[in-house]
């Protein structure tokens, strides 16, 4: 297979919940993308932080509570700890990965600010969920507690929301892309990069959590790779997943992959963000398609074995 520009977004719900659940998920996602990078493809890795982020946020403000001194941590900040705590075990374990291959390819983490529109409607709907799972009694209470704002996740449990707005500039490009030439492997974009809008007097953070689909599929236009890699905990996409008529989906036109989005097909917060940024990517420019699937799969989804393929219409790969 000719070598291909490739951005891989990786889930933050697949990392764990502990330093100790996400040190063995980070291995396993780890050999996935040093097998792609064997195989002579340039790799740019984004990922979520949803789980990190809210818990790194809660403990930070309940610690502040108690302190001499008290204190709130705001959410970009907490954004960019998750940065570095998750590319600090992805990082080390790729580079690791990648030396038992024979390969000698830096890996870099690089600390990403992404701009957003203080117009963006999201700030007046918060969706984005964030932090664990708990129950509708839970919830109830944090909401009446620390006015937070709740919301069922897909059939599994209720999430703390936060708005979700768009991302509008990679603020970091320019050094991408020079890391790139240099045949770095860059993780970058993380958890949807550091929320930030432009202020008479620079930029400045602010509290929200950007899709990491849609920035990785911003990130991908950006630079022009040629495939947009979505890994995630199922093998492919299904209709009626989970039920007993589910079917499974291998390659999707883009226009076919939109009726099934106006159909309802796909649940907000998990499979319907992917799908979202995969159409968009497909569409962006001829030749140009998306993949999700597992990590296990994602050398024989690249191959078109394993996988959901998004293609735009006059791509006939």
């Amino acid at each position: 297979m000719e070598k291909k520009r490739i951005v891989v977004a990786l889930g933050g719900n697949a990392l764990g919940n502990t330093p100790e659940e996400q040190e063995k998920a980070v291995s396993a996602a780890a050999r996935a993308i040093a097998e792609l990078r064997a195989e002579g493809h340039e790799l740019i890795i984004g990922h979520g932080n949803g789980p990190q982020v809210g818990m790194i946020h809660q403990a930070l403000n309940d610690a502040g509570k108690n302190a001499r001194a008290p204190f709130r941590m705001p959410f970009p900040e907490c954004t960019a700890m998750s940065q570095g705590y998750i590319g600090f075990h992805l990082q080390r374990a790729l580079q690791e990965e990648l030396h038992r291959r024979g390969l000698r390819d830096p890996v870099v983490s690089l600390v990403t600010q992404v701009r957003v529109e203080p117009s963006d409607p999201a700030f007046s709907h918060p969706e984005k969920p964030i932090g664990d799972f708990c129950t509708a009694e839970e919830a109830a209470r944090m909401e009446k507690e620390k006015g937070w704002i709740y919301m069922e996740d897909a059939g599994r449990g209720y999430r703390r929301v936060v708005p979700s707005p768009a991302p509008a500039e990679i603020m970091e490009l320019e050094g991408i892309r020079r890391m790139l030439e240099a045949g770095i492997v860059v993780i970058t974009v993380g958890g949807g990069g550091i929320p930030v809008i432009r202020t008479a007097e620079g930029l400045k953070g602010v509290d929200a959590v950007i899709d990491k689909d849609r920035a990785s599929e911003k990130l991908a236009e950006d630079i022009s790779a040629d495939i947009l890699m979505i890994l995630t905990a199922v093998d492919r996409v299904y209709l009626s997943f989970g039920k007993p008529e589910q079917k499974a989906l291998e390659t999707l036109r883009t226009a076919e992959a939109e009726r099934y989005l106006r159909e309802g097909h796909f649940a907000p917060g998990s499979m319907l963000p992917k799908m979202e940024a995969a159409i968009r990517f497909a569409t962006s420019a001829p030749e140009r398609y998306a993949v999700i699937t597992s990590l296990e799969k994602a050398c024989a989804a690249l191959r078109g074995k394993e996988g959901t393929r998004i293609v735009g219409q006059e791509n006939r790969k």
